[in-house]
């Protein structure tokens, strides 16, 4: 039997589990389980692998994306490049990290935003620095999209949440990289000028739980676009296990 899980601190928002587990009734693999492990601590990896030989692979979530790297053996050159890892694979003792999310983010992104020949040529705004973010700007910048990193103080290449409404475009991009909004803190989103939005701009909320977080909804509200992180989380998902196997095989 190979294990695979999910590591992160909390977890009762996580729909991976329900994810592969279904995808192993639908695929009729027998041989193969997902579990949460949740880590108070990014060190308890070592430990949890020691508890749990089996494990051949792992995803990672909020708050290890980017702490978890000290811990890896090796990691793939996107992921490097990245700085951040959210899956990984257990071969033999070697601990190998990979970004999935960066494919998860790109192909939901073009989905959301480019209709057609119409290609998006506003400005996004990254809402949140932690690693979430760093895939979304690695593809941002693949894709030539103008952007800007946004956090609660100015400085070191950012702005604040106050500087937003100086730099908005004709068309623009929200991508909320941060847990606010995230079951059980439904009621928390991000500050962004929510009344100076329109039909023109577009809301991504990496959270998928709850479907339609209050970032999103206060942005429909404006006439704005809105996507949640549904079908990301299940385009990295899908990602990782074709790595696993990859690996394994």
């Amino acid at each position: 039997m190979r294990k695979y899980g999910l590591i992160g601190y909390p977890l009762s928002h996580s729909f991976s589990q329900k994810y592969f587990e279904e995808k192993f009734v639908r695929q009729q693999i027998k041989d193969c389980s997902y579990a949460l492990y949740p880590l108070p601590n990014i060190e308890d990896i070592f430990l949890l692998l020691r508890s749990n030989p089996e494990i051949a692979g792992l995803n990672v979530t909020i708050p290890y994306k980017e702490s978890v790297i000290q811990y890896l053996d090796h990691m793939d050159e996107e992921a490097w490049g990245i700085g951040a890892v959210n899956c990984i694979v257990i071969d033999n003792t070697r601990l190998i990290g990979f970004n999935t999310d960066a494919y998860g983010f790109s192909v939901s992104l073009n989905n959301f935003i480019n209709t057609g020949a119409k290609k998006f040529n506003g400005r996004a705004f990254v809402l949140g620095g932690g690693g979430s973010s760093k895939a979304v700007t690695h593809i941002l910048r693949q894709l030539e999209i103008d952007f800007l990193q946004v956090s609660r103080k100015s400085g070191n290449g950012k702005i604040s949440y106050y500087e937003i409404g100086d730099n908005l475009k004709d068309s623009n991009l929200f991508i909320n990289t941060t847990p606010l909004g995230m079951s059980p803190d439904i009621e928390s989103c991000p500050d962004i000028p929510f009344n100076k939005l329109s039909a023109n701009d577009f809301l991504f909320d990496l959270v998928y739980n709850p479907a339609e977080t209050l970032f999103l909804k206060k942005g429909k509200q404006q006439g704005a676009k809105t996507k949640n992180g549904l079908e990301m989380l299940q385009l990295q998902a899908d990602k990782s296990w074709e790595i696993w196997n990859a690996v394994s095989a």
